[in-house]
Formats: structure tokens, sequence, C-alpha cells
């Protein structure tokens, strides 16, 4: 209903500026044999048909970004991811051909599952991400800022704790900063960011420890992660 058309007690809400239509993307990273891979669909429909991207899709009027980002990974990879971060919108006017449209912008990081491509995606598929085709929209754009927000949050939050299983060896932990990092250089930088700070414990009790030729488990110390994020202890993890 155009603003015309609407009663008095409806025009005081009626504004003559622009509203821009707004969409969420999520970039899913898979961790998986000492290695990442991303998760794209390929579209099924105008603009950029058959072109690659990252899921997603409009907001509906009645859900949140991160409500609006899980729907459409759900209905166009089938994929149900365990945590989302929100790291950056993208506002650029001439981004997108249908109008002025912005996106809210998440990544994961998990396992890689099976998916499959519905909705209007005409496919989905896990790529190595020194593999990537060219992108439609701005995502190549949108990959490279997924990029430096997931290496950057790693030092402060638990970013492999879906990617991993619940208890992990350091040789395990050590791959997956390698492999967010970009370089065993940078995954040594991680893993003695973690053990210094006290952000990994031992899986087992004291009392419980393996024998010396048992390799020793590790899980995600979720307390330290709040001091380290938000300067205040936790009760329990």
């Amino acid at each position: 209903m155009e603003c015309s058309e609407r009663g008095d007690d409806e025009l005081k809400y009626c504004y003559k500026y622009p509203r821009p239509s707004v969409t969420t993307d999520c970039v899913v990273f898979g961790f998986s044999e000492a290695r990442l891979s991303v998760l794209l669909v390929r579209r099924g429909a105008e603009p950029f048909k058959d072109r690659w991207a990252f899921p997603g899709g409009f907001m509906e009027i009645d859900e949140s970004a991160e409500e609006g980002v899980r729907r459409e990974l759900r209905e166009e990879t089938g994929l149900k991811c365990g945590r989302v971060r929100q790291f950056h919108a993208f506002t650029s006017p001439g981004r997108d051909p249908r109008g002025r449209v912005m996106t809210v912008a998440f990544y994961a990081l998990v396992r890689p599952e099976s998916v499959c491509g519905g909705d209007d995606a005409a496919d989905a598929r896990w790529f190595a991400l020194d593999a990537v085709p060219a992108l439609a929209f701005d995502h190549d754009e949108v990959l490279r800022t997924a990029l430096v927000a997931m290496r950057r949050d790693a030092f402060f939050e638990p970013v492999g704790i879906d990617a991993l299983s619940e208890t992990f060896t350091m040789g395990e932990f050590r791959a997956l900063c390698s492999a967010v990092g970009g370089s065993p250089a940078a995954g040594r930088r991680y893993v003695d960011h973690a053990v210094r700070l006290g952000l990994l414990m031992p899986a087992e009790k004291e009392e419980e420890l393996p024998r010396r030729d048992v390799v020793p488990r590790f899980r995600f110390n979720l307390a330290r992660y709040t001091v380290l994020t938000h300067g205040v202890e936790t009760l329990s993890l």
C-alpha cells in the first residue's frame, strides 16, 4: 500500500525516504583434512543465473538477521549450523542489479556435511578455498572480508568449536590453526596464544590423565574465552 492510500493514523509512520531491501548471506567455511573449503550455491534465477554465490536471500519481515541467514542456509543447502557470527554489512549502492539492496553477512566454521541445492539454488557444493570460482554480486569481497574477520576473531573466540570434535589432540588443533591462519607460521601464533592464555584445557580430569603412551586430548576453555572477550568470569562452562 502506498503512503497516499493509508489513513491518517498510519501516515505518521510513513516516511518519504527510500527504504532499501535487506538480505543476509553466510560464508560457511569447512575444515577437513587440514584444509579449508567454502560452501557455495549455484544460482537458479537471475540476476547472475548459474553463477556461484554464498547461501542467502531476502529477510522476512518478522525475523532477525540471524534467523534469516539460518533459514536461507536450510532452504538452499540443507545445512544447519551451530554457531554463526555476524561480521559485516555490505551497503555499496550498486552491489545488486535488482535495486538498493544491503546485506548483513555472517560466517561459520564447521566440519563439512553433505549438502543439496534447494529453493532457488540449483546446486550446492563445497569448494577448496584455493579453487573458488568468480562469484556473483560482490561476494568475492565478502569472502575476503570474512577471512579477515575469522582470522581476527580466532584470537578471542573459539571459532573452531564446530570444526573439531568436542575433544581433540594438539596436532588437530594446530592443523586447524594453520588452515585458518593461512600458513604454519600463522598457526603457531594461534597455538602459542591459546596455550599462553589458557584457552585450552585437558579433556580428562587430573585423576583420569592417560598413560604416557596415549596422546593427550584437549577441549576449548570457554570460561577463559569469556574472560578474554568480556573481562568477567563465568560460573560454569
